[in-house]
């Protein structure tokens, strides 16, 4: 029997990305014109031209894939150019119903002299807030016929970088010349931990988690362990980019060293057989542990589908060899997340009918997915709102139900 779910119903319900880069995310025509603007060259000027040669829908491999934030960045590095991509990708996601985002990037690969850590954060929210306060003023909101959109910051650390990265990482780098590499890299991520509690307990900003993002497999998390303690132990909740590249064992160390609250992608958690530490006697049981942990606890796990494609060839381009529905039936909690809307040409409603269509899932499972998207947020709010909120996005859900599926 074919899937009743059509597109239709999928782009109107109510929805949240919890994984999307603010620097993979712009409009290609806004990108166009502030490169124009800040004299920034790009190898082409029109949109056809753009996604022909960067923003692709498939990509070689990771290295084609990232290509395209040198020319994303390269325009970041204004308050009034943030602010104004923080508007748009808001508009861009209440046009088509999400109606919890968080948004991440690395505030530390937008700093110059000219503009500071608080300054980006406080431009880039400035932006969303604005988008927010228009919808949330519109009629449907006020009559309850729609719910109110709400955001998030996360702000993600690198596991690794160098010199030519930004600014700041040169200056860090020149500092710290003669230190070793990883204390490096720990430096920069205790200095972003410390940054973001006085951002969200001192300044108010609704900066509600702390990532680390970047080259996964020899740069391990462990290593950024003392920033996650920070962040930690001032209530700011966490979130690390594991199992993306690498297997089980980054998984664990996420949870077990970093506090994880949530997984970025988490891609090759069954994959017992990329565990590379001799220490571990049983694989096999290890996995079945670590999974049984992860759904007990609840700890949301980020799936980027269309990004993974992208940039996992193990997958063959076909999402049925994702082990999306393997996680659910082992009922974990999964959100699914664009990661990058400009970069992989998609958007939330696209990746939900994705999924939905290509593993013909039933009713149950796209309503579990949409819910824990909003179950799973870092919400800003207290938690008493968070329930309210999340009954608010339950009702409008199981109204749309009704009136498009009967």
């Amino acid at each position: 029997m074919k899937n009743k779910i059509s597109s239709e119903f999928i782009r109107a319900i109510p929805k949240t990305d919890l994984h999307v880069h603010l620097d993979g995310s712009l409009r290609l025509s806004t990108l166009i014109e502030l490169a124009r603007a800040e004299k920034v060259e790009l190898p082409s000027y029109d949109e056809e031209g753009l996604r022909e040669l960067v923003f692709k829908n498939a990509y070689k491999d990771l290295v084609e894939y990232l290509k395209g934030f040198a020319y994303t960045c390269a325009v970041l590095r204004t308050a009034e150019n943030l602010e104004r991509i923080g508007y748009e990708m808001v508009q861009d996601n209440i046009a088509e119903n999400v109606r919890y985002l968080e948004v991440r990037f690395a505030p530390q690969l937008h700093i110059h002299e000219k503009l500071s850590l608080e300054e980006i954060v406080t431009a880039v929210c400035r932006g969303m807030s604005r988008a927010r306060d228009e919808h949330n003023r519109s009629k449907a909101v006020k009559d309850g016929t729609d719910i109110p959109f709400f955001f998030g910051v996360i702000v993600c650390a690198m596991r690794c970088f160098n010199e030519h990265y930004s600014p700041y990482y040169a200056q860090l780098c020149s500092a710290m010349k003669y230190a070793p590499e990883k204390e490096i890299f720990a430096t920069a991520s205790l200095e972003l931990a410390r940054a973001a509690e006085i951002l969200a307990h001192d300044r108010g900003l609704p900066v509600v988690g702390f990532d680390l993002a970047g080259a996964e497999s020899g740069y391990p998390a462990i290593s950024h362990a003392e920033a996650y303690k920070y962040v930690h132990s001032h209530f700011i909740r966490k979130t690390v980019h594991a199992g993306e590249a690498y297997g089980p064992e980054s998984i664990f160390q996420a949870i077990t060293e970093c506090h994880a609250n949530r997984i970025g992608h988490g891609t090759w958690l069954f994959a017992h057989d990329r565990i590379s530490n001799p220490d571990i006697a049983d694989p096999e049981a290890f996995v079945h542990y670590l999974v049984e942990y992860i759904a007990s606890q609840r700890i949301s796990i980020e799936v980027c589908p269309t990004s993974n494609l992208q940039t996992m060839p193990e997958l063959k381009n076909d999402i049925r060899n994702h082990p999306l529905k393997k996680m659910l039936e082992h009922e974990l909690s999964v959100t699914i997340c664009t990661d990058n809307r400009l970069v992989s040409s998609t958007t939330t409603s696209d990746e939900l009918m994705l999924v939905t269509e290509a593993l013909d899932l039933p009713l149950r499972d796209v309503r579990n997915l949409v819910i824990a998207g909003f179950k799973g947020s870092f919400f800003p709010g207290t938690y008493p709102e968070k329930r309210a909120y999340v009954r608010k996005v339950i009702n409008q859900l199981d109204r749309l139900e009704q009136e498009m599926l009967g």
